[in-house]
């Protein structure tokens, strides 16, 4: 769990340097930084989701994977946690604060470092990986938190549960967890991320945390292949 301890506390760590920031940033810079992120995640999406191998797992596990998002309406849920825990904080920026949240609670959790890193973590005990996520989770915070605000910081909940269950079960999972099925895993992950990017440019409004349930699908996936 050392690993994944750092990694929160990079996150918690930058968005605070973040938001001490956003005391000196002008308004006008607002749009272009916006933009410059947006494209930043759509170029990490699309890298991440080159890692996938098969193809028609991809689709199968978005198309099955967003049915059941879209179900359960998890964004609805994500988003109600993050009003709620904005009332308690007094903010006023509810779109911006949630957006923040969401957003970063998602880049930071889907990929393939979080996943890999969390199970060296777990099986292991080398935390090389988690640590080198660490840096660069911390540094994007920092500019997540200027522009988005607070949510970035509760995003370090998100990510000390998500990889916390990959490190502590990770001798569960082992089995079910080869070189192709973290692909793939990485690959969908990709998507949803690159997604992220599309609506930070507001090129379109995608509701990418009802299609969260698809990261964990290839699992199943290559499962079923391997039995029939």
């Amino acid at each position: 769990m050392i690993g994944t301890i750092v990694n929160t506390a990079a996150i918690v760590a930058g968005g605070t340097v973040g938001l001490l920031l956003t005391r000196v940033n002008k308004e006008r810079y607002q749009t272009t930084v916006m933009q410059a992120i947006g494209l930043s995640v759509i170029f990490i999406g699309i890298h991440t989701a080159l890692k996938a191998t098969d193809l028609l797992g991809v689709i199968i596990c978005m198309s099955v994977g967003s049915l059941l998002g879209e179900f359960l309406d998890i964004e609805l849920r994500i988003e109600a946690l993050a009003s709620w825990t904005e009332k308690r904080l007094d903010r006023t920026d509810k779109s911006s604060f949630s957006k923040g949240f969401v957003t970063a609670s998602l880049i930071f959790c889907v990929g393939s470092m979080a996943i890999v890193g969390s199970l060296e973590s777990g099986l292991v005990g080398n935390h090389t990986t988690l640590f080198a996520k660490s840096l660069l989770d911390g540094i994007t915070s920092i500019v997540f938190a200027a522009t988005f605000g607070g949510g970035v910081i509760l995003s370090a909940i998100p990510v000390l549960i998500y990889q916390g269950t990959i490190t502590m079960g990770a001798s569960l999972l082992k089995p079910f967890l080869g070189a192709n099925v973290i692909a793939q895993m990485s690959g969908v992950g990709g998507l949803l991320i690159a997604a992220i990017g599309c609506n930070i440019l507001k090129l379109t409004h995608i509701k990418v945390g009802n299609m969260l349930p698809a990261v964990f699908l290839p699992i199943a996936y290559f499962v079923v292949l391997q039995l029939f």
